[in-house]
This record gives structure tokens, C-alpha cells and sequence, in this order.
């Protein structure tokens, strides 16, 4: 039983280590950031950055219409936001503060848009975020790479 525990307590030892922590939140930023950067990429004209489509702006005036902002403007901020923050947060730039943008947007639209999908999807968004905020980018994000090259 104590080579168990002995084995037990390395293997853990092991898995705390600051490579492994990274890679857990690299995969963490990539998911969290693919979920919207799909989203985004869905609410715009093909071929374009940041042109939102028709389809878009008649969901914000319609579906969405309970979002407490003006359409237009709700579906330009909305694709705004799902085109840089996922940007930044695989890059691991500015981490917390793009998964705390990602965490308000996924509260609007549980509240706002889609209040039945908070046990499906949006609180495994709403861990995902508050997992990077509480503990930033990780080993391999450009936070802590500029981190580490800034003198003191």
C-alpha cells in the first residue's frame, strides 16, 4: 500500500508542475475561444472579417430581440467581440480580461437569448472563463512570456 501511495503522490507531483498546468490552459483558451470564434465567423459575410450579414442583423432585430441594446448595434459589438477576444485568447494575450468579456457576453446571453441552456452549454463556458481568469493564460501565453522578458 505505501508504493501505491508513494506512486500516487509522485504521479500528482507531477501534474501540478507548471508544463502540465500550461497545456491544461492552452487547451482551455483554444476551447473557450473556438466556441465563439465559430459563433462569430457564423454572424458574418462570408469571406469578410467583420461585415455583418443580413441573417444577422434580422436574428438581433427578432431572436435576440430581448437583448437590451439596439439591434444594430448588439450585432456589431457581438461580432467585435467573437472576432478579437479568441483571438487574444489563443494567442494568451490578455487572458483574464478577454475571458471575462467572453464570460459577460455568455451571462447575456443566458439571461437575454438562450435561458435554457445554462445545465447544456453555458456553464461549461462560464467555467471555462472563470477557470482563466481565476488562474491567467498558463505557461504558454504571451501574458506570462511578457512577463518574464520585462525587467522588474
Amino acid at each position: 500500500m505505501q508504493g501505491v501511495l508513494a506512486l500516487w503522490q509522485r504521479i500528482t507531483g507531477v501534474l501540478q508542475g507548471r508544463v502540465i498546468e500550461g497545456i491544461a490552459l492552452l487547451l482551455v483558451r483554444v476551447a473557450l475561444a473556438g466556441v465563439f470564434w465559430r459563433s462569430g465567423r457564423s454572424k458574418v459575410v462570408e469571406g469578410t472579417w467583420l461585415q455583418v450579414s443580413d441573417t444577422t442583423n434580422y436574428l438581433f432585430e427578432n431572436d435576440y430581440s430581448a437583448v437590451p441594446l439596439p439591434p444594430e448595434f448588439a450585432a456589431h459589438m457581438a461580432v467585435a467581440a467573437e472576432t478579437l477576444f479568441p483571438i487574444l485568447l489563443v494567442a494568451g494575450a490578455a487572458t483574464r480580461l478577454s475571458a471575462l468579456a467572453l464570460l459577460g457576453m455568455t451571462m447575456v446571453i443566458q439571461v437575454f437569448v438562450f435561458p435554457e441552456a445554462w445545465w447544456s452549454v453555458h456553464i461549461l463556458w462560464t467555467a471555462m472563463a472563470l477557470t482563466l481568469i481565476v488562474r491567467g493564460g498558463g505557461l504558454f501565453a504571451l501574458d506570462t512570456v511578457g512577463l518574464r522578458v520585462m525587467p522588474r
